[in-house]
């Protein structure tokens, strides 16, 4: 930042100004100023005739003259006064030099700037920041006593002190025990004022760097209605975030690391889709995974930067990228899950290279010697190979363990591998203390910011570091990664569709409950006993209305009196016989709201949850309505190719009554079996290998 830091400058008796062009050298007569060790007086110095100490940026001298109360300041003809401030030999710590002599750096006023100070009492020349009379400033030359790059305090005359270098000579009456303290303090202040300086302007610049790395983009770009949560007593509400992984081959980097040339042009793909929830209480944190191949109902999305709008559909859910970006996964998500989700983040085959690099190695386990390969009919594979046991993974061979599907049995192996990978990554951040280490967390930003795409709310580096922090005390025990429950999809056995015990885990996640057991107890958590959440939803009352839960309400597209319904009894399961009558009894309560075309079918759908099912986007709204009536739940509202107009499955879940009886709430660590859940602190885990793929 300064060229002459630290060094000294040889005196001349004049020179023409206190930059030389180009240089950036300033120079200083050695009028009573004292060198650093020695502090004797220049040999040319007479006390009767003035001394030339600097010109101002190439304009008027100032001037060192003799005087009865000691040595004034001359600053363009003006003799300085007690207390006064020179106006053109003002100086701020460091930086360029303006017409007038005033320097700056990024702006910061150094502290003081060129206070002449108490001239009758101790008139010290001002020349690199540093106050006289016990004001601290800082000095431009960090490392030399004499201030700015070697331009040196002068003071000369009776009454008056020294020279105000390192050693220099002390006025009569002044003693050395009583000056050096104050000297030191002096000179530390403005050592320090300019490190802090020096550090703010670099902190600055390098944010403005990472800031300029990201790239970011809309949040939501399709309409799911679902509302953010109301924060509890403390002002907190849970934290969601979206992450996804691209297959996309738009650029060469990701072609030679993910293969498949021929399809660098496609539309990118969600391979990997997480949702992260970190509790309102900050105290634990959760992830669920749902596999790329899960058919789902994808809302009508527009993408932000083409204006292209694609209608709303039932398809995969990795295609969501494709149909508008990151804010059309995130709309899907929420239609499917009733959960807010405040941000997005997406990262690429290169961008987790990248990450890995920087994160460091990483152990992972394989239960046998692993080769991920293309072999007879089946193709791709992401040529990871292990030898039986735990390995330290980064870089390129962290991203195979990710990609691995085929010798990790499916979709499902490949993320709980992913699972296990990033509990171990945290285990090792925090082993680390990289949180609080400036030169790691400085290159995991470096490597951040060059890999992730974000939702634009978070699109700065001091928005992502403090999402960092809301993370970093979450304990190990504390954090659970799942996968969604899912069953095989009727329609294409190579596709999957959520299961029903699902909705218990999306009933967590809106009510803030702990997917871990492992916390305590708290007053205002809104679980059942037992259960740990932060409450982050109110109970509604005249001053805090309820905030709509689940998938947006739409309008329906008839009366009640002409939308036709048909009852199904699903009421049967492994464990109980089904209720007689009960399809009968639900098309009566329908009849007496209004719906006047409800009716029983005789047809049996063994259910485990109560469900209202449609065959088409325009019939969803009316499907809303049936189930606003009968008190059911809107995320059980579910699109179907079974049925063929608007249906009510009763499933075992409601075996009497003519309204849906209200869900208890779920108890903390209360996941369904099929969750597959993995705890933070488990270090023991380890991938079974498909046995075509062992070697």
């Amino acid at each position: 930042m300064y060229e002459n830091h630290g060094k000294r400058v040889k005196h001349e008796e004049k020179v023409p100004g206190p930059r030389e062009a180009g240089d950036g050298t300033e120079r200083a007569s050695p009028a009573g100023a004292a060198g650093a060790g020695d502090g004797p007086e220049g040999p040319d110095d007479r006390e009767d005739e003035p001394k030339v100490l600097a010109t101002a940026g190439g304009g008027p001298e100032v001037r060192e003259t003799p005087g009865d109360g000691g040595p004034g300041r001359e600053a363009g003809g003006a003799k300085g006064a007690d207390s006064a401030k020179s106006a053109d030999g003002a100086q701020r710590a460091g930086g360029a030099e303006s017409a007038h002599g005033t320097q700056e750096v990024g702006g910061a006023e150094g502290l003081g700037g060129a206070d002449a100070g108490d001239a009758g009492a101790r008139h010290a020349e001002d020349v690199g920041g540093a106050t006289s009379a016990g004001k601290a400033t800082s000095a431009e030359g960090a490392g030399d006593p004499r201030g700015a790059g070697g331009r040196a305090a002068v003071a000369q005359g009776a009454g008056a002190d020294g020279a105000d270098g390192v050693g220099g000579g002390e006025a009569p009456g002044r003693t050395t025990r009583s000056r050096r303290p104050l000297r030191v303090l002096r000179w530390a202040s403005a050592v320090l004022a300019l490190l802090i300086l020096g550090t703010a302007g670099a902190a600055y610049v390098y944010i403005r760097h990472l800031n300029g790395n990201l790239r970011s983009g809309e949040r939501s770009n399709g309409a799911s209605g679902v509302h953010k949560p109301v924060a509890n007593s403390a002002g907190q509400t849970p934290l969601n975030i979206l992450l996804l992984g691209s297959d996309s081959r738009a650029k060469a980097e990701n072609v030679k690391l993910g293969g498949s040339r021929d399809t660098a042009d496609n539309p990118p793909l969600a391979d990997v889709q997480m949702l992260l929830h970190v509790s309102a209480d900050r105290k634990n944190a959760s992830v669920v995974s749902i596999p790329r191949d899960t058919r789902v109902d994808i809302p009508e999305c527009e993408d932000a930067r083409t204006g292209e709008v694609f209608p709303e559909t039932n398809t995969i859910i990795n295609e969501t990228l494709a149909r508008g970006g990151p804010g059309c996964t995130l709309s899907t998500w929420e239609k499917l899950t009733g959960v807010y989700i405040d941000h997005w983040m997406t990262i690429d085959f290169s961008g987790v290279v990248k990450m890995a690099d920087a994160i460091g190695g990483v152990e992972v386990c394989v239960t046998d010697n692993i080769w991920d390969r293309p072999l007879p009919g089946v193709p791709g594979g992401s040529g990871l190979k292990l030898t039986k046991g735990s390995h330290q993974i980064q870089g390129e061979q962290a991203l195979q363990w990710l990609r691995t599907r085929h010798a990790f049995y499916s979709d499902l192996g490949r993320a709980k591998a992913q699972h296990m990978y990033l509990n171990s990554m945290l285990r090792e951040l925090k082993s680390q203390s990289v949180f609080t280490d400036t030169p790691r967390l400085t290159g995991l930003a470096e490597a951040a910011t060059e890999s992730l795409e974000v939702s634009e709310e978070i699109g700065t580096v001091n928005k992502l570091f403090d999402l960092a922090m809301q993370l970093k005390d979450v304990p190990t025990n504390r954090i659970t990664m799942t996968t969604m429950p899912t069953v095989a999809d009727p329609q294409d056995p190579n596709h999957l569709v959520e299961a029903e015990d699902a909705g218990t885990m999306w009933a967590m996640l809106r009510d803030d409950v702990a997917f871990d057991s492992n916390g305590k107890p708290t007053e205002d958590s809104k679980g059942s006993e037992g259960s740990e959440g932060s409450g982050s939803e109110k109970a509604a009352g005249p001053d805090r209305p309820a905030e709509p839960e689940g998938p947006a309400v739409k309008d329906a597209a008839s009366d009640p009196a002409d939308t036709g319904v048909l009852v199904r009894n699903g009421t049967g399961d492994a464990q109980a016989a089904p209720v007689g009558g009960r399809a009968s009894v639900v098309a009566q309560a329908l009849v007496a709201k209004g719906y006047a075309l409800a009716q029983a079918d005789a047809t049996t759908t063994p259910r485990e949850k109560t469900e209202v099912g449609y065959p088409s986007a325009d019939m969803e709204g009316a499907a809303q309505a049936v189930a606003t009536a009968l008190g059911i739940p809107l995320n059980q509202v579910k699109r179907s190719t079974d049925v063929s107009g608007v249906t009510v499955v009763v499933g075992a879940d409601w075996r009497d009554g003519t309204s849906y009886p209200k869900p208890k709430k779920p108890k903390a660590g209360g996941l369904p079996e099929a969750a597959g859940a993995i705890n933070g602190s488990e270090k023991d885990a380890c991938m079974d290998v498909y046995e075509s793929y062992r070697w």
